[in-house]
C-alpha cells in the first residue's frame, strides 16, 4: 500500500499545530487519558483508519492499558472490562462517529448517560476528542496513509 500523497499536516504545517492544540486542550478536562485512547481506538475502528488503529493502542499501552481491554474495545458492550463511565464515553463516541446511521444521531439516552458520569468540562472534552479523532481518521483514510509508518 502506498499513500496517495504526503500527509496533509505536512503539506499545511499549521494544520498539525491546530490539531495538536485541539487534542491537548482536552487532556486536562477531567477525562482519564486511557479513556480518551479507548475512544480514539473505537472511532478509528469504525472509520477503518489503520494508522490510528495501530497508533492508539500503542499510546494506551504506555498509559498502562491492558491487552484484554484493547482487544475488547470493538465489543465493549459484551466485554466485562469497562466501567460505566468508560461505557458511556464509548457509546457517545460511536453515536457521534456514526452520525448518518440514524435520524437522531446522538439520542438523549446516550447523552444523559455520559452526563451522569462527566461534568460539563469533561463532556466538552469528550465531544472535542471525538471530533478530533474523526478529523484524523478522515485525513488518514482519504489520503491512504499507511499504518505502522512513523512520520
Amino acid at each position: 500500500m502506498q499513500a496517495r500523497m504526503q500527509h496533509p499536516i505536512f503539506v499545511i504545517p499549521d494544520a498539525m499545530e491546530a490539531l495538536k492544540a485541539l487534542s491537548a486542550a482536552c487532556h486536562d478536562a477531567g477525562v482519564p487519558a486511557r479513556t480518551l485512547e479507548l475512544m480514539n481506538l473505537r472511532a478509528s475502528q469504525i472509520n477503518g483508519c489503520g494508522v490510528c488503529v495501530v497508533q492508539h493502542p500503542r499510546i494506551a499501552k504506555k498509559l498502562g492499558e491492558t491487552d484484554d481491554r484493547l482487544f475488547a474495545v470493538a465489543a465493549w458492550r459484551e466485554a466485562p472490562y469497562f466501567d460505566d463511565a468508560e461505557r458511556a464515553a464509548l457509546a457517545l463516541t460511536e453515536a457521534a462517529t456514526r452520525m448518518s446511521d440514524r435520524a437522531d444521531p446522538v439520542p438523549d439516552a446516550i447523552w444523559e448517560e455520559a452526563a451522569r458520569h462527566y461534568d460539563e468540562q469533561a463532556l466538552a472534552a469528550l465531544v472535542i476528542s471525538i471530533a478530533s479523532i474523526n478529523v484524523w481518521n478522515r485525513l488518514n483514510v482519504t489520503t491512504r496513509q499507511v499504518a505502522g509508518q512513523e512520520w
